[in-house]
């Protein structure tokens, strides 16, 4: 007798448990012997459908081994072993139809044939993780009662490449956060690895969450960066894959951004592939700071429009981002709009400011400005992204810098109470465990369209592909303008007959690689705005042709086009 739910049952009641707790081990036992009863009977009934069922054996491996049936069969070499063994177990069932189940050597055939395919199954990850996930719901109950989520049940559970996961319904009273503070016990109740639970609230309902079990992690390598993902600043950009394989993507369009995590982390990765992308992008204009000597933005130096590696040219910088603001507020003024859209001739503008923290202890007045492209630079297409280590107040300067970024990328930060600092207050409790990021790359992204921590990792942009990007995006003439020359007080003064004719006669006489928005502005005394204005204006009536990003000449005389403009 054995003892089951504190009742006593007899032998066979036992056998037929333990039969179906063990029917997973035992499908290709229970097929073969399936398989034989099938053949007894249609030998004795219909011997004559031995034909038949061969061609129905052939046709259905043929559409197995093509994927069309079943769609569950993903990989090939399950395609492969599921179609080989439909055509034996076909095979062997025309014979046995045919000659008789006990026909020598059809019993030897089928127990060798059994045992050659049960193999595969009983060492398929799929279906033991299947049996894992079953037998947890079974145990669910005890586990939830250890762990302190009395009453709570698994809904439905879904197993995938890299482990399972699973709806769990609470108990009244219980919520979410209940479940996110047992992740260690719930953890060491179902014996899995340190790390391999992920609670994630359920958005249409607050008694439920779901619960994801990694058996291995699929971020343990680098994902390599397959090239840009965006060709405007309208589209959103992939930065990385989430632990399910979906695009992590983000639209960096009037929003500001930023990325925080402890050196080593990988908050230049995150930024090469934001700039990869940005660079990719004819309707943006990109300039960085950089106050460690350029050390991490200088390779893309023939993508930036401006570079500033000094206290000095990063204030001059931040200073001329808030001119062209007002240049473009006034401008949309004037139109009557209200929103900045971008484009080829009139861009949106992205600040890149690596280490910001820098800024408050060697350039604090570049902070004013930097605050004020935060809190007003969102309508007029000006993006402020900052990276740093630490963004304590004391480090992003105490200003509402830090409250405008709609985007915040948390990569591992050494200290609990850092993970709200990035993120936002309240975030750690929430289950955005950035403090537990294992691997440099690895981020939490807090965005408009994504607001659940699920934890990803940024592709991996080599050096190889920063110079591949250069070179297909940067000017075709870079150079490294000092930042000073379009500061105002030095800005040429606009000679008397008007920047329009000194406009019109820069780009005439400009050389076959153009002239960049930068010089045409030192030489008219215009801003930024003004320019792409008038650039945009010539553009469109066919009297000045874009040579490549940034950089514009005089339609040619005898260019077809030239002539219809005029």
């Amino acid at each position: 007798m054995l003892v089951v739910n504190d009742q006593t049952s007899g032998i066979p009641e036992a056998v037929g448990r333990w039969l179906f707790r063990y029917r997973s081990e035992l499908a290709p036992v229970t097929a073969g012997v399936g398989t034989a009863a099938t053949g007894a009977m249609l030998h004795a009934n219909r011997p004559g459908l031995w034909w038949a069922i061969a061609l129905a054996s052939v046709a259905a491996s043929v559409a197995v081994l093509r994927g069309w049936f079943p769609h569950r069969l993903d990989r090939p070499e399950e395609r492969l072993y599921a179609a080989v063994t439909v055509w034996v177990v076909g095979s062997w069932l025309a014979a046995a139809t045919a000659l008789g189940v006990g026909r020598f050597p059809l019993p030897w055939l089928l127990v060798v044939g059994t045992l050659a395919a049960g193999v595969p199954w009983w060492a398929h990850r799929r279906r033991r993780a299947r049996v894992t996930v079953d037998r947890t719901i079974q145990a669910w109950p005890d586990v939830a009662e250890s762990i302190g989520l009395v009453g709570s049940r698994i809904v439905s559970a879904v197993v995938d490449v890299w482990g399972w996961r699973a709806r769990v319904s609470l108990r009244r009273g219980q919520t979410v956060a209940d479940a996110i503070n047992r992740v260690p016990a719930i953890e060491s109740g179902l014996s899995a690895r340190p790390g391999a639970v992920r609670v994630t609230p359920d958005a249409s309902r607050a008694d439920r969450f779901t619960l994801r079990v990694l058996t291995r992690d699929p971020h343990t390598n680098p994902i390599r960066w397959r090239g840009p993902s965006a060709t405007s600043i309208h589209q959103p950009i992939e930065l990385g894959l989430y632990e399910d394989a979906a695009s992590v993507r983000v639209s960096f369009l009037r929003r500001h951004a930023l990325v925080g995590g402890i050196a080593g982390s990988g908050k230049s990765g995150v930024l090469n592939v934001i700039l990869a992308n940005l660079a990719a992008c004819p309707d943006v204009v990109l300039w960085g700071i950089d106050l460690k000597g350029g050390m991490e933005l200088r390779p893309w130096a023939a993508c930036l429009d401006r570079l500033a590696t000094s206290p000095k040219e990063a204030t001059a910088l931040l200073r001329d981002g808030v001119r062209e603001l007002d240049g473009r507020a006034g401008e949309l003024s004037r139109r009557g709009s209200r929103l900045w859209e971008p484009s080829e001739t009139a861009p949106a503008l992205v600040i890149v400011v690596d280490e910001y923290a820098e800024l408050a202890e060697e350039a604090g007045e570049a902070l004013g400005y930097a605050d004020s492209i935060a809190r007003r630079g969102r309508a007029v297409a000006e993006t402020l992204l900052a990276a740093t280590q630490r963004p304590t107040q004391r480090a992003m300067g105490r200003k509402a810098v830090r409250s405008q970024m709609d985007i915040r990328v948390c990569l591992r930060v050494r200290e609990r109470r850092d993970v709200d600092l990035v993120l936002g207050q309240g975030m750690l409790a929430a289950g955005w465990a950035a403090h537990a990021l294992d691997a440099p790359g690895k981020f939490l992204l807090s965005a408009p369209e994504a607001d659940v921590p699920q934890r990803a990792r940024a592709y991996h942009v080599t050096d190889a592909d920063v110079r591949a990007s250069v070179g297909r995006h940067g000017s075709a003439q870079p150079c490294e303008e000092d930042a000073d020359v379009i500061n105002a007080e030095i800005v040429e003064a606009a000679p008397e007959d008007g920047p329009e004719a000194v406009l019109i006669e820069a780009l005439r006489a400009a050389p076959p690689p153009g002239l960049s928005a930068t010089e045409l502005m030192r030489r008219t005394g215009m801003g930024r705005t003004w320019v792409y204005g008038r650039l945009q204006e010539h553009a469109a009536a066919g009297r000045v042709v874009q040579v490549s990003r940034g950089r514009w000449r005089a339609r040619p005389v005898d260019d077809p086009m030239a002539a219809m403009a005029a």
